[in-house]
C-alpha cells in the first residue's frame, strides 16, 4: 500500500537534492545569482505542484497558469499569457471560450516530457488563421485522437498529456488575453476522491520537473556562455524539443558587464509578424517585467531611419532609446526571438563603455 507520509519525505528530499543544480561549481558565486536560484526552484516546485497535483486528474481539466510573472520557465515571453490543462490522449476534450484582443493565439497538444528529459513534443496544432471563430470571437474546438469534422480539430495521440493555449500581445497594456474551458467529454459526472497513490505519484513527478527543468535550462545557459556577448548561430531543433515554437527562430545569448557597460545589439528586423527581444537572468527566467523595462518589441521599439534596430542593455538609461535595464544583474542570458520570418538575422552586438554613450547623445 501507498504511504503517504513516505512520499512526501521523498519529495522534500529532492525538493533539497535540487539545490545541487544552484550551486554547481560553474554556476557564479554572485550572491544575487545564487538566491534568485534558490528562489527559482521554490517557483518551480509551485508551478509544478499545480500541474501534476492541483491538475492531475484528466477526466476534470481546467486551464491553469505553467508560466506566469512569478513563475518562470525557459525565457518565458513577457507579452505572452500562457494557459495549460492536463489531459490524457486517450480521452476526448471539449474547448469552449472567446478569443480576447491579444494579436496572436495557438492552442497546441504536446506529451510534455519535461520532468523526464526535458523534452516537450507537439502532437497537434491550431493557428488562429487555422481555425473557425464565431461571432465575438466565440469558438468551441474538439480536442481528440479521432479525427473530426470540420476545421475545430485538434489532434491528439495517445502520449498527448497536456493542451496548451498561448496568446501574445504587441501591447500588454491595452490587449487583453480571452477566456476559456476545457471539459472532458464522456467521462464521470464527479471526480474520484483523492488517492494515495495520486498524490504520491503527482509528488513524485512533481519532484522530477523541479530537477529537470532547473538541470536542463542550467545546461542551456553553460551552451550560451560560451559565446559571451555575442548571438551564435544554434540549431533550432533544440528549443523546439523543449516547447518552442517551430515557426519562431530563437537567438539565445549570454551577456556579462561590468556596472560602466553597456551591450549594444545592432540588427535590422526582417519582414515578420512578431519580434522581441527580453534580458533574462542567469537560470532564463525573464527579468521583472511589471516593474522594470526589460523588454522591447516590434510594437514598442524605435527603429533608425534605415529600418535598423539598436537596443542598449544597460544599468542606467544613456538616452539613446531602446533602453534595458539589467536590473542590478552583471551577467546571464538574453533572448531575441523572430516570429513567422523567413530570414534570420543575427545581430551585431558589442560592449562599449556607457559614459561614451551618454556622451553622444549629450
Amino acid at each position: 500500500m501507498t504511504d503517504p507520509a513516505q512520499a512526501w519525505r521523498d519529495y522534500c528530499a529532492r525538493l533539497a537534492d535540487a539545490g545541487a543544480v544552484i550551486l554547481a561549481e560553474d554556476v557564479p558565486a554572485d550572491p544575487l545569482i545564487r538566491t534568485e536560484g534558490f528562489r527559482y526552484l521554490a517557483r518551480l516546485s509551485k508551478l509544478a505542484l499545480e500541474q501534476y497535483v492541483e491538475a492531475s486528474d484528466p477526466d476534470f481539466p481546467f486551464f491553469y497558469q505553467l508560466s506566469h510573472e512569478t513563475g518562470k520557465i525557459g525565457a518565458d515571453n513577457p507579452d505572452n499569457e500562457y494557459w495549460n490543462a492536463s489531459i490524457s490522449g486517450s480521452n476526448d476534450y471539449r474547448i469552449t471560450g472567446r478569443r480576447g484582443s491579444m494579436f496572436y493565439f495557438s492552442i497546441v497538444a504536446n506529451a510534455m516530457r519535461y520532468h523526464i528529459d526535458g523534452s516537450a513534443h507537439a502532437t497537434g496544432s491550431l493557428m488562429s488563421d487555422e481555425i473557425a471563430w464565431g461571432p465575438d470571437g466565440v469558438v468551441e474546438i474538439i480536442a481528440s485522437c479521432t479525427p473530426q469534422p470540420g476545421k475545430n480539430w485538434l489532434k491528439l495521440e495517445p502520449d498527448a498529456s497536456v493542451i496548451i493555449i498561448r496568446q501574445s500581445a504587441l501591447d500588454r497594456a491595452t490587449e487583453r488575453g480571452g477566456e476559456f474551458h476545457i471539459e472532458r467529454i464522456g467521462g464521470p459526472a464527479v471526480p474520484a476522491p483523492l488517492s494515495a497513490e495520486r498524490l504520491s505519484a503527482g509528488l513524485a513527478a512533481s519532484a522530477q520537473f523541479v530537477n529537470g527543468v532547473a538541470q536542463t535550462f542550467a545546461d542551456w545557459t553553460r551552451l550560451f556562455r560560451q559565446h559571451p556577448n555575442q548571438f551564435p548561430d544554434i540549431d533550432q531543433a533544440m528549443f523546439q524539443k523543449g516547447g518552442g515554437a517551430k515557426d519562431i527562430y530563437y537567438a539565445h545569448a549570454y551577456w556579462q558587464l561590468a556596472p560602466d557597460e553597456a551591450w549594444v545589439i545592432e540588427v535590422t528586423p526582417p519582414d515578420c509578424y512578431y519580434w522581441n527581444f527580453q534580458l533574462d537572468n542567469w537560470w532564463m527566467e525573464s527579468l521583472d517585467y511589471r516593474f522594470r523595462q526589460i523588454t522591447v518589441n516590434k510594437h514598442s521599439a524605435r527603429l533608425e531611419p534605415d529600418g535598423s534596430l539598436r537596443i542598449i542593455c544597460a544599468a542606467r538609461d544613456p538616452g539613446v532609446g531602446n533602453w534595458i535595464d539589467t536590473c542590478d544583474h552583471r551577467e546571464g542570458t538574453a533572448l531575441l526571438r523572430w516570429a513567422g520570418a523567413s530570414e534570420h538575422p543575427l545581430p551585431n552586438a558589442r560592449v562599449m563603455k556607457l559614459a561614451e554613450l551618454e556622451e553622444t547623445h549629450a
